[in-house]
């Protein structure tokens, strides 16, 4: 569901490659420790029933960089340039671990599963608009070994129930590729609904580009109508 690069775009646009990277990636060194100068301290692990959602760190590096370089995980993503330990330490990281004041914390979740403790992903929730939390991006980018047990929809959940009890969002909004039929199944599973379908150039543009983009939203109304307590009539259990 994620369509855009997780770190900001170089000032000259270097499109991804299109053909499958190969399986056999650099080896991976260790970054530094150093914290990004943007660090605050961390918010606090969002856990559900079988995932934890806790802030990024640099050990994280080597799990993001094969995540990045996978190609069927890549499949409908558009990175900004294509994944090197180099740009994951340098890059990435840095920008998944910022401080937004406007959401509490940071945006970006890296996943793990609660029994295991493995690395399945990462999830974000964003604002669109700077330090403006009313409107916030929902996305997530998550392994293979994550795929077909739910998880998209569990931590999805999560977040909306996140952005709209713990933050000033009054609507939440997520974008994929028209033929992105499993991302647009988890939308709609969460109860956000299709707003649009709309069109960008793209210098190199990635198979099915040409059916378009779509717009999911869910305002607050419509979330707080969905997950109210049932009332209970006087007299009646």
């Amino acid at each position: 569901m994620d369509r855009h690069q997780p770190h900001p775009a170089p000032s000259t646009f270097t499109a991804p490659s299109l053909t499958a990277p190969s399986l056999a990636a650099p080896p991976f060194t260790a970054p530094s420790l150093a914290a990004p100068a943007s660090a605050a301290p961390a918010c606090a692990a969002l856990t559900t029933e079988r995932l934890r959602l806790r802030p990024f760190v640099f050990r994280d590096a080597e799990e993001l960089f094969a995540l990045h370089t996978d190609p069927e995980v890549m499949r409908y993503l558009d990175d900004a340039e294509p994944a090197t330990p180099q740009t994951i330490e340098e890059r990435t990281l840095p920008h998944l671990m910022r401080h937004h004041h406007c959401v509490g914390g940071q945006a970006y979740f890296a996943a793990e599963e609660s029994q295991s403790g493995r690395f399945i992903g990462w999830f974000e929730l964003r604002p669109v608009n700077g330090g403006d939390a009313s409107v916030l991006e929902l996305g997530y980018r998550l392994g293979r070994v994550a795929w077909g047990h739910g998880y998209a929809t569990e931590g999805s959940t999560a977040l909306l129930r996140r952005a709209f009890t713990a933050s000033a969002a009054e609507t939440v909004v997520a974008e994929t590729m028209s033929v992105n039929a499993r991302s647009r199944r988890v939308m709609e599973k969460v109860g956000m609904r299709h707003v649009r379908t709309f069109f960008q150039e793209w210098p190199h543009p990635l198979p099915g580009s040409e059916h378009g983009e779509v717009e999911y939203a869910i305002s607050r109304e419509e979330w707080t109508r969905t997950h109210q307590a049932p009332s209970v009539a006087h007299g009646h259990s």
